[in-house]
């Protein structure tokens, strides 16, 4: 028997089966495109989204004759869906960077209170956020807000499209900032100001219960070959924490994607007023009865991709010529040694702590004399500087890190991530996980088959491949660097404020 993770994403979704070793049997990957209809718009077309599941779930189970008993979901946070009386879908997902709802987020909150809400959801305003988005419809919209039976998020649609009653996992629930993070249920207070009712949303799990089981009428449409149970999962980034092995307090997960983020385990939820001040959150994690906050940089891995694209010609050339990957070309060429350049890394606004959708990116210091390659390494220390940042005010917080575990695409690089142990000065681990978000969906599926604890059923995962020690040298001159960085933000800001 096997268990399938499914990961619903922003820019695509993927299927991998795991087997009960935790080994990756055959995976799916389909991609859908972001719709920017207008100006600080970002939607998906749900109904898309649901096919494109459909079809790596079916691809699959035509992969693999070990037959899957039960499967969960980890999904992007925020977006939502309205559906009509019918069931059928009334408008298109506003995805986390849709940012139309920004006056709302300020005007709402300070009526309601940013404190209270910060209090009972864990969260401070941000458009981003699922609440926002839907009295945006309701001001904007009137015919869908009226019409409108259920507002679902793309875990519990799912579990809608294949005949469930739909659950969402309470991990996913916070993400809306409609749902009381340490009660575990909706809000009334919220919902009454909202003007929602309860009745419109999805019922809030905890991570690892089961939510239903798609029957063969519906389950071989999808290629089961027998009754598929359906468990709780949650957020795309705790689901990649848990697959990440983020297990105890004091470890946390850093996601080295499009966008960087920390994903600690937490002993005990905060909502410290430092914590709020610095829009750090705090909801559930993967696990039950454990919390988590989220800490990011909007600008991770794409500030590369942007260095290739817009300066990488020679690099994409000699790559094509000589069959190897631009990126480790143009890493290759970075100094050993910390540059003199200061990057501040808001190429697209900002994430944690400042939450400013204006912000904009700045290179300081370059002269005639300066190389491509330290540029290269400049925007990369910049990134890194950003996450340190963050760091620094979830310890002062009381937010005790001793281990990161380090998932996603820019691990593959050593040189990149011996750059972010130097300078978080702090040990790195990057175990031989493959898609960390669909492998925590699948440990939820499993826990809830076998029914043991997340320590027993993870004693069968690879172990750690790689440490990264913190080069003592430039630890030291990162954290002198690091000092002139946390003046450029309100140093520089005055340019784009004016």
């Amino acid at each position: 028997m096997s268990y399938l993770g499914l990961d619903i994403g922003t820019g695509g979704c993927k299927a991998v089966v795991f087997n009960t070793e935790g080994i990756e049997l055959c995976s799916a990957f389909r991609e859908y495109a972001v719709l920017h209809p207008h100006q600080d718009w970002a939607e998906l077309n749900p109904d898309e989204v649901i096919s494109k599941c459909f079809e790596v779930i079916v691809e699959v189970n035509s992969k693999t004759t070990d037959a899957v008993v039960s499967m969960s979901i980890s999904s992007q946070g925020e977006a939502f869906t309205p559906i009509g009386n019918n069931g059928q879908i009334l408008g298109n997902a506003m995805v986390s960077s849709d940012s139309r709802a920004r006056d709302i987020a300020i005007n709402w909150s300070e009526n309601f209170g940013t404190k209270k809400i910060y209090t009972i959801t864990g969260h401070t305003p941000h458009p981003l956020f699922t609440i926002y988005k839907i009295l945006w419809t309701k001001e904007n919209r009137p015919d869908i807000w009226q019409n409108t039976q259920y507002f679902f998020c793309f875990e519990d649609l799912f579990h809608f499209k294949v005949g469930l009653s739909p659950k969402i996992s309470w991990s996913m629930a916070g993400r809306t900032m409609l749902f009381d993070v340490i009660k575990h249920e909706w809000s009334n207070e919220i919902l009454n100001s909202v003007g929602l009712s309860s009745e419109k949303l999805a019922t809030p799990i905890a991570p690892g219960e089961i939510a239903g089981t798609i029957d063969l009428s519906f389950g071989e449409r999808l290629g089961f070959k027998n009754p598929v149970i359906v468990v709780a999962g949650g957020h795309d980034q705790t689901c990649a924490a848990l697959g990440a092995g983020v297990t105890e307090p004091g470890m946390c997960m850093y996601a080295t994607g499009t966008v960087e983020c920390f994903c600690p385990m937490l002993e005990k939820p905060s909502f410290s007023d430092e914590l709020q001040k610095n829009n750090l959150c705090c909801y559930d994690y993967t696990i039950k009865g454990q919390y988590t906050t989220v800490a990011y940089s909007l600008t991770g891995g794409n500030i590369l991709r942007w260095m290739r694209d817009e300066f990488g010609e020679a690099e994409i050339a000699k790559a094509e010529a000589t069959g190897q990957n631009p990126y480790t070309i143009l890493l290759n060429a970075m100094p050993q040694s910390p540059t003199d350049l200061l990057v501040l890394p808001y190429f697209s606004a900002t994430g944690t702590p400042y939450f400013d959708t204006k912000a904009k990116g700045a290179i300081i210091g370059i002269q005639l004399t300066t190389t491509k390659g330290e540029i290269t390494k400049a925007l990369l220390e910049g990134v890194a500087l950003e996450m340190k940042l963050n760091l620094e005010l979830m310890e002062k917080s009381g937010m005790k890190i001793h281990t990161f575990i380090a998932t996603g695409g820019g691990t593959r690089n050593d040189i990149w991530t011996q750059l972010k142990a130097d300078v978080l000065n702090k040990k790195i681990m990057v175990r031989d996980v493959n898609e960390a978000g669909c492998y925590g969906a699948a440990l939820l599926a499993c826990m809830a088959i076998e029914n043991k604890p997340i320590n027993q059923v993870l004693k069968q995962q690879k172990g750690e491949t790689k440490i990264f020690t913190p080069n003592a040298e430039n630890a030291k001159l990162y954290d002198k660097k690091f000092e002139s960085y946390k003046k450029m933000y309100y140093s520089l800001k005055q340019f784009w404020e004016s």
